[in-house]
């Protein structure tokens, strides 16, 4: 229980704002993407507004940087054509709209606040298998992907247990709310993870292959973290 109030309390405490903290995943996790306010919103289901805020305070933080097409809106508004004038106003509206942000890779503390995230997730993750054990006996929990900042990872948790897929879509849910985040996740039972083994399955050959954390193992034997 103490594990989870932190993993929950942690950032938020430190960063002042839940807001801040769903952004700082965004981007820390993601430093190569760029988005703008809408998407954000949309995607963390927050109100436009204080993702705003937000996205401006970590800016003035110098912690992201943004591209507000000023190129883009120069060549639209050079056009003087007063057929063209009333368009031109509302293409440059648009792309204001969607000024696009991205992480400032040399911001002095870029890696130490990066770390800082990975390591949030990691307690997530092991919130996430006390709720599981409530209603299952898992086999085996491995966390790739987000949890270990590896983009191209086949899924970011991976489960061997016999429980209903109603329940595991609640929990997944949960972890998802926690981590501002969707979370791909991979299921099976002891049986099936068996076999994928013993036919070499290309699938479960790369997720035990890549970057992970074994959080359960009751197969292969390795010590829980």
């Amino acid at each position: 229980m103490l594990i989870k109030n932190i993993s929950k309390n942690m950032l938020e405490k430190l960063f002042g704002s839940k807001t801040r903290v769903k952004l700082l995943k965004i981007f820390l996790l993601n430093p190569d993407q760029k988005y703008y306010i809408r998407q954000l919103a949309r995607n963390l289901k927050t109100q436009v507004n204080s993702i705003r805020r937000e996205l401006n305070n970590l800016e003035d933080f110098g912690l992201l940087i943004s591209d507000d097409n000023n190129s883009i809106k120069n060549d639209i508004l050079s056009n003087k054509s007063k057929v063209a004038k009333k368009k031109n106003k509302e293409e440059v509206k648009s792309l204001k709209e969607k000024k696009y942000y991205g992480v400032n890779k040399d911001f002095i503390l870029f890696s130490e606040i990066k770390t800082l995230i990975i390591k949030s997730q990691i307690l997530a993750g092991k919130s996430f298998i006390t709720n599981l054990k409530e209603v299952c006996q898992p086999k085996f929990i491995l966390l790739g992907g987000i949890f270990v900042n590896n983009e191209n990872a086949a899924t970011d948790v991976l489960i061997v247990a016999d429980i209903k897929q109603e329940k595991l879509i609640s929990i997944i849910s949960n972890l998802e709310i926690e981590l501002g985040q969707e979370v791909n996740f991979t299921v099976m039972s002891e049986e099936e993870f068996k076999y994928r083994q013993e036919v070499a399955d290309v699938f479960l050959h790369s997720v035990l292959n890549s970057k992970k954390i074994i959080l359960v193992d009751k197969i292969f034997n390795f010590k829980e973290i």
